[in-house]
């Protein structure tokens, strides 16, 4: 079978988490080539196996050369690894059922959402239906053409196709929020994960770029209060960890951070040249 028609099989079993993006009725598959409503608004799968089910066309930030920079980041390089150990432990801990949706909003090109899934199978022999949203065609393309049994959706975080009360599981991975659509989402006994970053995060990027500026040093204080505010806190975790990158993952870190952007591009790659001639001189004196 091709990405289509395999998309569109695996979405046929889980087809009730959805609801049409025009008018909330039921979907239903039909002849595994797209996704129709009770009142006939039909979504056709593209040929890689996501659905797009945004009702309006958005221009967005996100070209494929951030998200390939990304999956380089999480995927190539140990970076993200500590961070998505922690999230599955957290998973575990709080969801005792071994059958579980678990949704990604802001899914980017995917690689939070695979790991993940695979790690809750692989070492809590947990059962995920994994669902990745995202406003971006371009992430969400690439998310369907590298991870397959996985569902992928180009959506507004907004107002998401999915019915109520129908996740166990939501990640919100260094996102913007919705908590009210968040909220609706969840189940009774559903969690919700937000990563946020905090004054060490990225630091050494921080103070390079942006010296003594407010991007410096940041807390994110009124993020975690705003999130405190909407959900009722069960478990807070810090996690403080060095990772250390070699040039071609660093330079894909440089380019897929929101503290970059706007940053000239010869002020990056001074940044990279600078990079190299310590890690030079570092291996020089520990060759010595």
């Amino acid at each position: 079978m091709n990405k289509l028609t395999k998309s569109a099989l695996y979405l046929s079993n889980h087809v009730s988490l959805f609801k049409c993006p025009i008018c909330d009725s039921s979907m239903e598959i039909q002849q595994l080539k797209s996704m129709t409503c009770a009142n006939r608004h039909t979504f056709d799968f593209a040929k890689q196996g996501y659905l797009n089910l945004m009702t309006h066309p958005v221009k967005t930030n996100y070209d494929r050369a951030l998200f390939k920079a990304r999956k380089q980041v999480i995927v190539e390089s140990d970076f993200f690894n500590p961070l998505h150990t922690e999230m599955t432990k957290i998973i575990n801990k709080h969801v005792t059922k071994s059958n579980l949706s678990l949704v990604d909003m802001g899914t980017g090109e995917g690689s939070h959402l695979s790991h993940i899934s695979d790690q809750l199978q692989s070492n809590y022999d947990k059962t995920v239906v994994g669902v990745g949203l995202d406003i971006s065609k371009e992430g969400i393309l690439d998310a369907a053409k590298n991870y397959e049994n996985k569902i992928w959706i180009v959506a507004d975080l907004a107002k998401t196709p999915l019915n109520d009360r129908t996740v166990d599981v939501m990640l919100n991975i260094l996102s913007p929020s919705n908590y009210e659509e968040f909220n609706r989402l969840l189940k009774d006994d559903g969690i919700m994960i937000k990563i946020v970053p905090r004054e060490g995060y990225l630091r050494e990027l921080r103070q390079y770029f942006h010296g003594e500026s407010n991007h410096k040093d940041y807390s994110n204080e009124n993020v975690i209060a705003l999130f405190k505010d909407k959900f009722d806190l069960v478990d807070q975790v810090t996690i403080h960890y060095t990772s250390v990158l070699d040039p071609s993952s660093l330079q894909a870190l440089v380019k897929m951070t929101p503290l970059t952007w706007g940053v000239e591009e010869s002020d990056m790659n001074r940044f990279l040249t600078d990079f190299r001639k310590k890690s030079s001189i570092l291996k020089e004196c520990e060759g010595r």
